[in-house]
C-alpha cells in the first residue's frame, strides 16, 4: 500500500486504443496521438478504461498500452491505469503489474457481473482489499451503465476514509450525490465528474476535475470551461457548457465508442475502428458526428 496522495485536479482524457483493420493495437498511431494530447492543456491520462476498450483486450495488451504511454507521458502527466476485473485477486495482480509499467495510479471500475450479491458489505470489501495491496493510489470509478450497479454514496464515504483510496470518477451523472461525497468525504478525496455532459454542475458541487471522453478531442474547450468557473465567470462557463453538450452525447450515450473514434478522425487524430464486437459508425452516423462536432465549434482536421 502507497498511502501516497497525488493530486487530481483538472482535464484526463480516457484514451481510446488505435487498431488497425486486422484489430491489432498500432502503437505508432498510439504515439501520434499522444504527442497531440501532450500540446493541450490536460493533467495526464486515464489509460485503460471504457474508452479504451480494455474489456476488449488481453490482460498482456492492456500492461502494454500503459508502457507505452508511460515511456512517452513526461512525469508532469499522471497516468492513471484501469485494473478493474471481476475479481478481487485479479484485480490487486493486474494493478501491480501497471504499477510496474509506470502508472501513477490505477482507477478501478466496480465489478458487476454478479451485481446482485454486490452488496454494500462486498464491494467495501473488494475496495478495501485492492487499495491494501496496491502499491500505487486508487481511484473508484463509478459507472453504472457499463456495470449496472451504482455505488453508493454511505459506501464510498466509508472508502475515502482509506488512506490509498484518493478519489472517485463518478460516471452516474447525479449531481446531488456528487455534492455529497465532495462535501463529506475525507479530508483530501477528490471527486472528478465522469463526462462532460455534466461538467459545469459537478464544479459547482465541488468536484476538482473531469475524465471526459470529449477530453479526447475537446480538451481546450474543457479547460477553458474550468478556468472560467475558477474565476468566477459563470455566465461564459455555461455557454461553454452549453455548447459542448450534443457533441459530447455524441461520442457518448449516442454512438458510444465508435462515435468517439470517429470524431478522432474528423478531428485530425487517429480514431481508426473498434475492435469488434464494436462496429464502426454508418456514414449517416459518421454525418451526425460531424455535424454535432461543428456546432460545437471543435475544431476539424
Amino acid at each position: 500500500m502507497s498511502g501516497h496522495r497525488i493530486d487530481l485536479t483538472g482535464i484526463f482524457p480516457p484514451i481510446p486504443t488505435p487498431f488497425g483493420p486486422e484489430g491489432e493495437i498500432l502503437y505508432e498511431r498510439l504515439a501520434d496521438n499522444l504527442s497531440r494530447w501532450l500540446q493541450e492543456p490536460i493533467a495526464g491520462f486515464v489509460v485503460g478504461g471504457s474508452n479504451g476498450e480494455f474489456p476488449l483486450l488481453s490482460e498482456e495488451e492492456r500492461v502494454e498500452v500503459v508502457r507505452q504511454v508511460r515511456r512517452r507521458a513526461p512525469s508532469g502527466r499522471l497516468v492513471i491505469a484501469g485494473s478493474g476485473r471481476e475479481s478481487t485477486a485479479a484485480t490487486i495482480s493486474l494493478g501491480e503489474a501497471m504499477a510496474d509499467a509506470g502508472a501513477d495510479a490505477v482507477i478501478v471500475v466496480s465489478p458487476g457481473y454478479y451485481r446482485a450479491r454486490m452488496t454494500s458489505a462486498a464491494l467495501t470489501a473488494h475496495y478495501t482489499a485492492v487499495a491494501d495491496r496496491s502499491p500505487v493510489p486508487v481511484v473508484i470509478y463509478n459507472v453504472p451503465a457499463h456495470t449496472g450497479l451504482d455505488l453508493s454514496a454511505e459506501v464510498v464515504l466509508e472508502l475515502s476514509r482509506h488512506p490509498n483510496i484518493i478519489g472517485i470518477k463518478d460516471s452516474g451523472g447525479d449531481v446531488v450525490k456528487l455534492a455529497r461525497l465532495a462535501a463529506e468525504s475525507a479530508e483530501g478525496f477528490q471527486v472528478l465528474a465522469g463526462s462532460a455532459g455534466f461538467f459545469l454542475p459537478a464544479l459547482a458541487v465541488g468536484t476538482v476535475g473531469a475524465v471526459a471522453a470529449l477530453a479526447n478531442i475537446a480538451a481546450g474547450e474543457l479547460n477553458d470551461l474550468l478556468l472560467r468557473f475558477r474565476a468566477g465567470e459563470l455566465d461564459g462557463a455555461r455557454q461553454v457548457q452549453a455548447r459542448l453538450v450534443d457533441a459530447n452525447a455524441a461520442v457518448t450515450s449516442r454512438f458510444g465508442i465508435p462515435g468517439l473514434k470517429c470524431a478522432m478522425d474528423l478531428t485530425g487524430r487517429y480514431g481508426g475502428p473498434p475492435r469488434l464486437p464494436l462496429l464502426p459508425l454508418s456514414e449517416a452516423e459518421r454525418a451526425s458526428v460531424r455535424d454535432s462536432m461543428e456546432r460545437a465549434g471543435i475544431q476539424l482536421g
